[in-house]
């Protein structure tokens, strides 16, 4: 029978209610037997949790005397969480535990492993002290687990969630250097492109400039796509309303590098080019902007 339970255990997945569920009377004597045990075995239990960390090779990118920080914080929030039955509290420590990580270049599955290698550590220690009491072992464990598959859950949406963000803001880093607005001359910007343009780099650059237009108050732009192979039809729409926002906003565009490809991408969509400023390459592209802006082009010997 109890083999049964074991394996019944095992094999069926614990479903956590989006919100937190009142403890029933029964859970509770066992999850303060289980705290007091986790409280009085509290060194021990750390100090064996630290050592699974090493023999899994986790955290490697960080020193023993870190991780061993760490365990201690993780040990005290994980008790506290289920001593009290709420989160909010290791869900902050779990962020705040991200962003001082990350960085460092650990990855997901270490942080859940960790976290697992502890439940695993407590497990054992509650099979190892109450083996002679079945009956009482199970009350343990049934109060425990469920809270034990919430806390791993917590932490491990907390860091994938941070990961996502720090990932975001490194995208937008290199979008930000990848596509840079460039002042040469008074009211005169240069947006040199290179690379592959996707709609959502096409968005980004876009309100980067019309961004620049009204700070610097600029009268005209040259965008150079002579370092871009090829645009869809999607991203070729996009440059062309990037035209006309800026035009609206009382700039003009001078549009240098097509490519021929490129080229015929806008003769396909239906555009223009006779509303559209091109000229061949960068330089010509700056002695017209030059010449717009009303300044005296002398041209080179």
């Amino acid at each position: 029978m109890q083999r049964e339970k074991t394996a019944l255990r095992e094999s069926t997945p614990h479903r956590l209610p989006a919100v937190e569920p009142t403890r029933s009377e029964p859970q509770v004597e066992p999850l303060r037997e289980l705290v007091a045990h986790l409280r009085q075995n509290r060194t021990r239990l750390r100090e064996e949790w630290v050592a699974r960390i090493a023999d899994t090779q986790l955290l490697t990118a960080m020193t023993r005397e870190e991780i061993f920080a760490e365990a201690t914080s993780v040990y005290d929030s994980y008790v506290a969480a289920l001593e009290t039955g709420t989160f909010e509290a290791l869900q902050a420590y779990a962020r705040n535990l991200s962003e001082r990580i990350i960085p460092r270049g650990v990855e997901t599955h270490e942080v859940v492993g960790i976290v697992l290698l502890l439940r695993d550590v407590l497990a054992r220690s509650l099979f190892a002290t109450h083996q002679a009491d079945f009956e009482k072992l199970n009350r343990i464990l049934d109060a425990y687990e469920p809270a034990a598959n919430r806390i791993a859950n917590t932490v491990a949406v907390g860091f994938v969630q941070e990961r996502e963000r720090v990932i975001r803001q490194q995208q937008e880093a290199i979008r930000e250097l990848s596509t840079p607005v460039l002042q040469v001359r008074e009211r005169l910007l240069i947006l040199p492109i290179i690379g592959v343009i996707d709609p959502q780099r096409a968005r980004q650059l876009t309100e980067q400039l019309l961004r620049g237009i009204r700070t610097n108050r600029a009268k005209v732009i040259v965008i150079d796509i002579t370092g871009v192979a090829a645009m869809d039809v999607t991203v070729a729409n996009h440059l062309v309303q990037t035209v006309e926002a800026s035009r609206l906003l009382g700039a003009t565009v001078i549009v240098t590098g097509l490519s021929p490809e490129i080229a015929q991408t806008l003769v396909t969509i239906g555009v223009d080019l006779g509303k559209m400023n091109t000229v061949g390459d960068l330089q010509g592209g700056i002695e017209q902007a030059e010449r717009l802006l009303g300044y005296k082009v002398v041209p080179q010997s």
